[in-house]
């Protein structure tokens, strides 16, 4: 996501802003930032996006929609495929993501989990309810006609939290050069997620599920 001089202003706000969003939280960064950056005028701001919470969401939107873009959800796999063939593209997908050095998607909401403002939560809901739709479809398959809703989604939250976490971004990016650990191999992990979910799933769908009151 380069900030080209031919982009429309818009455009470059958006590129900017992506980009300031996802090093500096929405409270600590401001519209200069994103404006020198995007080479444009404080008035371009109010102009095209009216106020920097609306600047704000169409700058995870954009970064969002570029990540998926790049990566699509299905992990090429058609969604005629078998459960375990769909659930692999997900994971693929989903971790080619986050070590993709140009997602900026990620900070962004990791920024805004860590000191919420509330602005994303409508924009968000919007755009991941496919993902997660999706990944459930995948996992109650797995888990079979019997699974309960809550194994469901126990078992989606797993798989999401093995693609998405804050050491695997920061890993895949480290020069080896200059930290202790070797570089990621990241179709390896990537095959050792698949394995692990799958063996989780298998195992889940051999236990049944405990009412609430016996877990106390």
């Amino acid at each position: 996501m380069r900030i080209k001089k031919e982009d429309s202003t818009r455009e470059r706000l958006i590129l900017a802003a992506s980009e300031v969003f996802a090093k500096k939280d929405y409270r600590e960064a401001t519209i200069a930032d994103i404006c020198t950056l995007a080479d444009a005028n404080l008035a371009a701001v109010n102009y095209h996006f009216r106020d920097k919470e609306t600047l704000y969401r169409e700058a995870w939107r954009y970064a969002y929609q570029e990540a998926a873009k790049a990566h699509p959800i299905d992990g090429g796999v058609p969604d005629d495929a078998p459960a375990e063939d769909r659930l692999r593209g997900i994971i693929k997908a989903l971790i080619l993501r986050i070590t993709d050095e140009n997602d900026k998607e990620f900070w962004i909401v990791t920024r805004e989990m860590s000191n919420p403002t509330g602005l994303l939560e409508e924009v968000m809901e919007t755009e991941l309810k496919p993902l997660q739709t999706r990944i459930e479809s995948v996992v109650g398959a797995l888990l079979g006609a019997d699974a309960s809703p809550r194994h469901t989604l126990y078992c989606s939250i797993s798989i999401i939290n093995q693609c998405h976490h804050p050491i695997l971004k920061r890993i895949s990016n480290e020069d080896p050069k200059k930290s202790n650990r070797p570089l990621v191999d990241i179709p390896a992990f990537i095959d050792h997620v698949i394995r692990f979910s799958l063996g989780g799933i298998r195992a889940v769908a051999k236990v049944p599920e405990l009412p609430i009151e016996q877990k106390q």
